[in-house]
């Protein structure tokens, strides 16, 4: 048992996420027995690096995923690619943990934050579901609070990242930066210097589809339909990290030191809060780091049971690659393997 290992397919091996897949597989010693890196079609001929070796790139194709016998299939290639290709894995007996929209708020499908409801992992069939990277860092901190003293509603106004629009974001910025006229537009207006308060399509209702994923998918992690949630998702001209203000309302009233005992507790959170000495969370801080920040801890007092807090991560990492390995690793259990190994 201890010398188990196993075939990994990372779908969507040449973007910014699948790259950072494979780097944290490396990173956290997953027992990878083959790795089997696919992309489209423009990728193939391209390799990717892992465990000093290159890997080539093949076509994400029925017949790859079918040759790979793989045991589990990291996905980052984009919903549409999900929806078309990930029932075809899963048919093959291959567990696919998908980083994409497509299959979140799907009944049948669990959608995990390993921290927060690593059961969730085994009522799986076929296709495990990684949350949105913003609603991943805030369930981070909301869940051991609302264990003790029941979240009511939640506010939270996010400061998202140029990376959380992959590669062209993060390439529109650096070209305007360095004053490109010819870059490649991801974002509809510039980004460099400004504040878009757009993030993904806008729904009939006046939000974002990035404000109902965070909505949504908040609900279901924390196994709790009554926790209202209302989001502003803010694109800003950062590189690497997600930002948020989060306000909360509870039902039961607290205290901040046990507020902050409850968080220094919570596996994966980091506090930050030093304010004489200038020490709160920042995304510069947070960048190639698994761990979520959270700092700003004060009371909101127009409300009686109210909070306020600042919580940073990356967005790349722990609010895509790393909670999509965390979930291979509790699936699979890596943990006790190298354990015993």
């Amino acid at each position: 048992m201890a010398s188990r290992k196993f075939t990994v397919v990372v779908a969507g091996a040449t973007g910014l996420v699948g790259r950072t897949m494979i780097r944290v597989l490396e990173e956290r010693r997953f027992p990878v027995r083959r790795l089997v890196p696919l992309a489209s079609h423009r990728s193939v001929g391209t390799t990717v690096l892992f465990r000093a070796e290159q890997y080539p790139v093949e076509e994400l194709t029925a017949q790859a995923l079918k040759e790979a016998h793989a045991d589990v299939a990291l996905f980052s290639a984009g919903a549409a690619v999900s929806k078309e290709f990930a029932p075809i894995a899963a048919r093959q007996g291959i567990v696919v943990i998908d980083n994409s929209s497509a299959f979140r708020m799907d009944e049948d499908v669990p959608l995990v934050v390993p921290e927060v409801n690593p059961h969730a992992i085994f009522s799986h069939q076929g296709i495990i579901a990684n949350p949105n990277c913003s609603t991943i860092q805030m369930v981070m901190v909301l869940k051991p609070l609302h264990d003790a003293f029941r979240i009511r509603r939640v506010v939270v106004a996010t400061y998202q990242s140029v990376t959380g629009a992959g590669r062209r974001g993060h390439d529109q910025l650096l070209g305007e930066l360095a004053g490109n006229p010819a870059v490649a537009k991801k974002f509809p207006h510039r980004i460099a210097m400004n504040c878009i308060p757009h993030i993904d399509a806008f729904e009939p209702d006046g939000y974002t589809k990035e404000e109902h994923k965070m909505m949504r998918e908040t609900c279901k992690i924390m196994g709790d339909d009554t926790i209202q949630v209302s989001a502003t998702c803010v694109r800003v001209p950062t590189v690497g990290g997600h930002s948020e203000s989060v306000n909360i309302e509870f039902e039961r009233p607290f205290e901040l030191a046990d507020v902050r005992k409850l968080l220094e507790r919570m596996p994966g959170v980091v506090v930050v809060d030093d304010l004489p000495n200038n020490r709160y969370p920042m995304p510069a801080e947070s960048q190639d780091r698994d761990e979520v920040f959270v700092g700003r801890i004060r009371r909101d007092s127009s409300i009686p049971s109210g909070l306020n807090l600042w919580i940073v991560a990356d967005n790349v990492r722990k609010g895509a690659a790393t909670n999509a390995v965390q979930i291979a690793e509790e699936l699979l259990g890596v943990h006790q393997l190298l354990h015993n190994s």
